[in-house]
């Protein structure tokens, strides 16, 4: 005879699984990886560990998820504010600024995840860190990428270095996070955003 009941496969999640994902994301940010516990992260998810390994997997990998959500949240906005200008010195001078509220913005924490997450990481947390290094390096290629776009369309001039330039906007952006991360205002780090832009070579009017 055939059992034709449904079979049960364990108990249902009692628990909002995007809020907690969006809880640890905010632990993460303010903490870093290495220096919250597992322990903690589910006190603030208000999970148990076996509830956060089975909907999420280990620490690692829920960081992982955690830096996806962030990329397509909080972290679209260099990419769009850049996006919305014709030019590249115009695009990084808004992006600047955006970067200059979303630091500061009141809601989440200070600074950028993707810059400060890695910060105490030992050996152990080797793999972390290259996944941290990777997304901030992919952002300068593209940069740089954009910047010698605009070189050879005639917009900046002939010779503009433009590694140079994408390099030193990763590094803006890593320091207004931490001087975000240390009390900054946004009207201090829109005054870095401006002092910035007088490292780039003037555009070039069509």
């Amino acid at each position: 005879m055939t059992d034709d009941r449904p079979h049960r496969r364990g108990r249902p999640r009692s628990f909002d699984r995007d809020q907690a994902l969006l809880t640890a994301m905010r632990e993460f940010w303010l903490r870093g990886f290495e220096p919250v516990s597992v322990a903690e992260l589910t006190a603030a998810m208000g999970i148990t560990p076996p509830s956060l390994y089975a909907a999420f997997g280990d620490k690692k990998t829920l960081f992982r998820e955690v830096v996806e959500r962030y990329q397509q949240t909080h972290g679209t906005f260099f990419a769009t504010a850049l996006a919305a200008e014709e030019s590249v010195r115009d695009g990084v001078a808004r992006a600047l600024r955006a970067a200059a509220l979303e630091y500061t913005r009141p809601g989440h924490p200070p600074g950028c995840l993707v810059i400060s997450a890695a910060v105490n990481c030992t050996a152990a947390s080797a793999d972390i860190t290259e996944l941290l290094r990777a997304q901030r390096v992919a952002n300068i290629t593209a940069l740089r990428e954009r910047i010698e776009a605009d070189v050879a369309d005639g917009r900046l001039p002939a010779g503009t270095d433009a590694d140079r330039l994408a390099v030193l906007v990763g590094v803006i952006l890593q320091g207004m996070s931490q001087h975000a991360r240390d009390g900054a205002g946004t009207d201090e780090l829109l005054s870095v955003a401006e002092a910035a832009m007088l490292a780039w070579p003037a555009k070039i009017d069509a």
